[in-house]
């Protein structure tokens, strides 16, 4: 390999890189309503079709934030994902699986099982990537009942510390220990 070559490879992986993270940063948002961590993943001029929501990213975090709010826990997984680069434009794909607790048409707790994909369009603006346009695809749906018992009763004294939202989830505690290292 030249220099050339061995820098532009360099450079290739350092993008594919920023470009998860920024889909890692997406799911702590979302799972832990850590609103910084989810505006942090679009551009603010970005745009979401995401279900029932289409419009504005910033709409979109305003509606999910809102939602987020009302109560339920929220879990997101990635898993395969396939990058396209071009130049400071980038297309991904990104299988994903999403357990939501919410409420259904009657006010009866339900959890919700989602999988699917999110169709990305990442720009790099100075050094940085972040979601120019997104496109939610869901391939897969399951809603259940929510369990009578309390997530005390489900967890019990075994299974701490529980995953929470920001501040107190534990993982903030973690990053702060980092940070001050």
């Amino acid at each position: 390999m030249t220099v050339n070559t061995e820098a532009a490879a360099l450079q290739t992986l350092l993008d594919r890189e920023a470009i998860k993270e920024c889909i890692f940063s997406y799911c702590r948002g979302i799972d832990r309503v850590d609103e910084a961590a989810l505006r942090s993943a679009y551009w603010p001029d970005a745009t979401d079709r995401h279900g029932p929501y289409q419009g504005s990213a910033t709409g979109f975090i305003e509606w999910a934030l809102a939602k987020l709010r009302e109560g339920g826990r929220m879990v997101h997984f990635v898993g395969n994902m396939s990058i396209q680069l071009n130049g400071d434009v980038a297309g991904a794909e990104t299988y994903f699986q999403a357990f939501q607790q919410g409420r259904d048409s009657a006010g009866e707790n339900t959890e919700l099982f989602l999988i699917g994909r999110y169709a990305d369009r990442f720009e790099k603006r100075d050094g940085e990537w972040r979601i120019a346009e997104r496109v939610v695809i869901y391939d897969w749906i399951r809603e259940e009942r929510k369990p009578r018992q309390s997530d005390d009763e489900w967890f019990g004294d075994f299974r701490q510390p529980r995953g929470g939202r920001k501040p107190d989830d534990p993982v903030y505690d973690l990053l702060a220990r980092v940070a001050a290292a």
